[in-house]
Order: structure tokens, then C-alpha cells, then sequence
């Protein structure tokens, strides 16, 4: 066997580096001499790739440089090497005189590396997280290649893709217990500010592309506000509120503190949230780890690039429709479609609906030739009697309630449960329901509260829908709750409401304006307004403070009873 690739197979592992080239010429050396009787065969493929052709996932110099057992190396002249060295790895100059280069970073990553909270999290991604990394780092290999061309065609730095890592792990569908959702965790108030749609039918924060657009805009957005990439990501998570209110108030302690420093210095002090002071130390380490995931001992596995294309389609079209059109595979189209909902393309307007590269054309020329009725995910069924139930109307049409309530959310009932005669309601058929996600409504913050127009077991309302002028503070107040709780209730950060949006209150129970703000007068917020028993207790204490005056003028005597009531 030929000696060198006898010590190939017993060469133990060592970190790469410029070492890396001592050890390949030394290995070389020993070739040269073995192979001078045959023609010499390259031992393994292992090209260089030229520093800017170099996957970001994968460390350059990938292949395992071994240590030399002791008098393994023969004397060799470097002309003798230098072909060698041509003839195995292609370039021997690089090998020779070029040092393997380190991962580049677009954030600054090396100035914060040794900073206590990032070498926290970056043993911790490397130790006892080191799988769940390896996982969201094989999932983003799908996204990342899209994600960072959209952050350079900004302007953006590249490295932000890791925000994606550490906010869901690269999961379109996501979601946290604050109701944040999709692969970039935006709550819905935030996701419409910023253009995209949300609504009971489409939620475009599950969607890859449109959501990574809204986030870049959300991130520069924050980045000219505060001057620095890091203090837009701790906006990014805690709010551009409190961070800029935290910058007002340590204005002082901050002073001297100058671009990415001004983080760290915010976050020294007694005021962001832990999960904020922590956000860009993991987002440090996330990126030192992504870029050399092979150092820590993570396999990163590549998946398929998401790519598509796009054809436009009518209102209501089923996703089987178009799957069927244009020969697609029911997983693949779903996979591309996260933020269509409920199987169908919202009957209000044309959309733009994701399928496989190369297949746009043939499958909008097939769409062509169905009529509206074969593309349709949905038939009509008018309300006839005033005695069917949402359960029985769903029944005699061969679904389930939850499945009516899916392609209904306005269908209206009477006080009695009962189905409102004359309004028609769509019937969805059984290729648009293969394709329906089992997701509530996305309009609210908080998921598996009830839905709007549904009622509380005492009859309030149990989702409000704000009007103009309404504030927080007043629409808890109306529904017996604190402000704290109503935010709790439906996942908010903060008090900023608009109108129409909807709030759950369900579980509370309606306060009149006018006792309400009563209350709040000699009621500390935080106070519930008194409930039933009590005020029945009032009545009893003034009934008793009469007998006991009647006792009194009939005996000349003052009441112990009375005496003691009102002393409390």
C-alpha cells in the first residue's frame, strides 16, 4: 500500500489554519518519494476554491489536515513539491505562500468576541445546543442564499440573515406564545404597518420572501433611527420605544460611547429586558458559528435553494387548481404557499401564487382554459330557515362546523345560535380543504382566543373592535380589567392600538362608561370595579342601618349593631 495514503486513513484531526499548508507539503513530501514508481493519482478531490466562490456555511479548507507520525517525511527538493503540489491540489502557489483565509463578517463580530455574553452563547450553540443549532442551520441553508441577496440589493450588511436563526430558526410557520409569527417573528400590528397583508385568509408573515422584505424595511427603518445595527436589532426585539427611551435616560452614563459600544453601554445598565440584552450577544455568536459551524463540531447539511416562480390567479382559485394545472406536486405547492391559509386565494382580489421554477407558463395557460366554476375552491349555499344552527347547516353540507367557520368568518348568527336567514355562505370542496392550514384568526394577537362577534358565557362581547379615540386604558376599564391584563390577553408590548383593530376580552365582564370612570377616580387602575356580591352586601348593610335607627328612636338607644357598621 502506497505509505501516504496508509497514514491518510490513521491521521487524526487538528483545527484548521496556517498550519494546515506545513502539513500538506510535509504529506506531499512523502507522496513525491512513494509515488515515483506510478503515475501519481490525487489522494482526494479537494479543490481550493478561490476566497470569494467560498460557501458561507462551509469553512474553507473543509478537508482534515493531519499531524505527521515521527520520520514520515523524506527529504525533498521544493522544485519537487512545487509539482507535487500543482499536480495534486492544482495551485500550489496558494498552498504555498496564501494562508487559508478566515470567514469575513459584514457586522462587527470580532471586536464583541470575547464579550462574556458571546462566549456564553457561543459554547452554548457548540455544547449542549449543538444539534437544535445544527438543525436551524441546515434549515436556513434553504433560505439563506435569498435572504442575503435581498439584504445586499438594500444596502443591508448580509450577516442580519442570522436574526432569522436566533428570532425562529429559520421556520416560516413559527410562532412564539406573544402571538409573533413566520420565519421573522412580526406581530400583525407591525407586519401591516409595514405593507403586509394579514387577514383571515392570507397572512404574508409565513411567507419567506415577503416577510424577509418587511424586515429588512423594518431594519432600516430602525438602523436610521438609532445610528447603529445593533441598537436597530435590540429595537427590533424590544421595541424602538424603549430603546429610545433608554437612550434619553442613560444619556449621561452613555456618554463617550460611540457606535456599536452604545448597545453594550445601554445594556449595562438596569433597564432593557434580559431577552433584549441578550438578543445581540446571541446574534454575535449565531454569526462567529454559522460561518464556521465545522470549528464547533456542527454538521451542516445543504439543502435545495428556495426558489420560484409566480403566476397570477382570480380570486377564490383552489391551490389543488393550480396544482393540478400545472402538474405540481400538492407538497411542493404548499411548501411555497405558507401564507395562504385556507387552501384558496382570497375571493377579493388576484394574488400571486408560488410554483416551481420553470413551470409558471404551462400552468397559467392551463388555468386559462377552466372555467371560473373548476377553478373555484368554494360553492354558495344561501341561508333559507331561520332554525339551522351553524352545526346543522354545516352538516346537511357534508363539513364540519370549524370548516364552515374557515371560509365564513362574517357569517352571522342571532342571539338564539341561530343562522340568519337570506345570507349566503361558501361551501368549501374537498381539494381546497387538503390544502387549508389549521391556523385561527390571524387578525387578532393572541391565537385561540374566540373569534369577533363571538360571545362570553354572560353575554359581552368577547373581542372588542377599537374605535377612534379609544385608548388602552379606557376599553380595559370598560371591561373590568387592568391594562396589564388586557395587554396579557392579547399578547402586546405595548399600548398602541388603531381602529379596527380587534382586542380579546373574552372572560371579563362589560363595565359601564360611567361607573367606570367613577371608579377610576377613587379606585387605584389596577382595582377591579366591585362585583355583584358586594353591592348586594351594601343593600343588607342599609337595611340593617334602618331597623337598627327604628330601634333606636322606638328605645331612645343607639344600636351596638349599628354602632359597629359604621365603624367599618
Amino acid at each position: 500500500m502506497n505509505p501516504a495514503v496508509s497514514f491518510l486513513r490513521a491521521r487524526p484531526r487538528m483545527p484548521a489554519g496556517r498550519g494546515r499548508h506545513v502539513i500538506r507539503l510535509t504529506l506531499l513530501l512523502g507522496v513525491a518519494v512513494s509515488g515515483a514508481c506510478r503515475p501519481l493519482q490525487p489522494l482526494h478531490p479537494v479543490p481550493v476554491a478561490a476566497p470569494a466562490a467560498a460557501s458561507p456555511s462551509v469553512p474553507r479548507g473543509a478537508d482534515r489536515a493531519t499531524e505527521p507520525a515521527a520520520g514520515a517525511v523524506v527529504p525533498a527538493s521544493r522544485q519537487q513539491v512545487v509539482e507535487t503540489a500543482a499536480a495534486v491540489f492544482g495551485d500550489s502557489a496558494a498552498l504555498l505562500d496564501v494562508p487559508v483565509a478566515e470567514p469575513e463578517w459584514d457586522l462587527d463580530v470580532r471586536t464583541y468576541e470575547t464579550h462574556e455574553r458571546v462566549t456564553h452563547y457561543v459554547n452554548l450553540f457548540g455544547s449542549t445546543a449543538r444539534e437544535r443549532t445544527a438543525a436551524r442551520l441546515s434549515r436556513g441553508t434553504r433560505y439563506e442564499p435569498m435572504i442575503r441577496a435581498k439584504l445586499r440589493a438594500n444596502g443591508m450588511p448580509e450577516d442580519l440573515t442570522y436574526l432569522a436563526l436566533i428570532e425562529s430558526g429559520y421556520d416560516p410557520h413559527a410562532y412564539s406564545r406573544a402571538a409573533a409569527v413566520g420565519m421573522w417573528q412580526f406581530m400583525s400590528s407591525t407586519a401591516r404597518d409595514i405593507g403586509m397583508r394579514v387577514d383571515w385568509w392570507m397572512d404574508e408573515r409565513r411567507d419567506p420572501a415577503r416577510a424577509t422584505d418587511g424586515a429588512i424595511r423594518f431594519l432600516g427603518y430602525l438602523q436610521r433611527q438609532f445610528g447603529s445595527l445593533y441598537l436597530a436589532a435590540a429595537a427590533y426585539n424590544g421595541g424602538p420605544g424603549r430603546v429610545s427611551r433608554g437612550l434619553s435616560r442613560f444619556a449621561e452614563e452613555l456618554e463617550g460611547a460611540e457606535g456599536e459600544d452604545r448597545f453594550f453601554a445601554l445594556a449595562e445598565q438596569d433597564y432593557l429586558r434580559a431577552e433584549t440584552k441578550n438578543y445581540v450577544p446571541q446574534l454575535i455568536a449565531a454569526a462567529l458559528v454559522g460561518k464556521r459551524p465545522a470549528q464547533y463540531g456542527l454538521r451542516v447539511d445543504t439543502l435545495p435553494a428556495y426558489v420560484y416562480d409566480s403566476v397570477q390567479v382570480e380570486p377564490g382559485t383552489s391551490l389543488a387548481a393550480v396544482a393540478d394545472a400545472g402538474g405540481i406536486p400538492h407538497a411542493d405547492l404548499r411548501d411555497l404557499n405558507p401564507a395562504l391559509l385556507r387552501g384558496v386565494t382570497p375571493p377579493d382580489a388576484k394574488v400571486w401564487v408560488r410554483v416551481p421554477v420553470g413551470s409558471a407558463e404551462p400552468t397559467a395557460a392551463a388555468l386559462d382554459t377552466l372555467d371560473a366554476d373548476a377553478r373555484r375552491g368554494f360553492t354558495m349555499a344561501k341561508v333559507t330557515d331561520a332554525i339551522s344552527t351553524p352545526t346543522t347547516f354545516a352538516r346537511r353540507h357534508g363539513i364540519t362546523l370549524t370548516q364552515l367557520r374557515w371560509f365564513n368568518p362574517t357569517m352571522r348568527t342571532s342571539r338564539k345560535g341561530r343562522l340568519v336567514s337570506g345570507q349566503s355562505l361558501r361551501i368549501p370542496r374537498d381539494h381546497a380543504l387538503r390544502f387549508a392550514q389549521v391556523i385561527p384568526d390571524p387578525a387578532i394577537e393572541k391565537y385561540g382566543s374566540a373569534t369577533a362577534g363571538s360571545r362570553t358565557a354572560g353575554g359581552s362581547a368577547a373581542v372588542h373592535v377599537v374605535r377612534r379615540g379609544e385608548t388602552l386604558g379606557g376599553i380595559a376599564r370598560r371591561y373590568g380589567l387592568t391594562e396589564a391584563r388586557l395587554r396579557a390577553l392579547n399578547g402586546m408590548r405595548g399600548s398602541r392600538i388603531k381602529a379596527g383593530q380587534k382586542l380579546v376580552v373574552r372572560g371579563s365582564r362589560t363595565v359601564s362608561t360611567t361607573t367606570s370612570a367613577a371608579a377610576s377616580k377613587t379606585t387605584p387602575a389596577t382595582k377591579a370595579p366591585a362585583t355583584k356580591a358586594p353591592a348586594k352586601k351594601a343593600t343588607a348593610t342599609k337595611a340593617t342601618a334602618k331597623k337598627a335607627t327604628a330601634k333606636k328612636k322606638a328605645t331612645g338607644r343607639r344600636s351596638p349593631v349599628a354602632s359597629s357598621k359604621a365603624k367599618r
